[in-house]
């Protein structure tokens, strides 16, 4: 059971991701989580109505290093979700890890994700 914190927070509103093509990189990630992608005036796009909301912002610089943050993603079937995370655009990233415990992914813009098996 889990009870709402007394510090002011009313919860998660969205994940944001920089990125270099918000557009493109919100058609990848809504093929994953589903929901509605809208641009909006400033560039950016925000996904909304799928597993979770992702706000994606342009930024000028590239990513440099691994992600210290990053969505873990809970499959039904892993070997089916890494199959079409890599058909919708995703590369399995081996050098993060590589291992019976989940399957490290990279988005079209290198952002590290996981694939998690189904919970036994």
């Amino acid at each position: 059971m889990s009870t709402a914190p007394t510090n002011g927070i009313a919860g998660l509103a969205a994940v944001a991701v920089d990125c270099s093509d918000p557009p493109a990189l919100a058609a990848f990630w809504q093929r994953l989580l589903g929901g509605l992608a809208e641009d909006d005036a400033h560039g950016d796009t925000m996904l909304t109505g799928g597993l979770v909301d992702v706000i994606f912002m342009r930024v000028l610089e590239p990513k440099t290093g691994k992600n210290r943050l990053h969505l873990d993603l809970r499959a039904a079937d892993a070997d089916a979700a890494v199959a079409f995370a890599i058909e919708a655009g995703a590369t399995k990233a081996d050098d993060v890890y590589k291992g019976p415990r989940w399957q490290v992914m990279r988005d079209p813009e290198g952002n590290e994700f996981c694939i998690l098996p189904p919970r036994s």
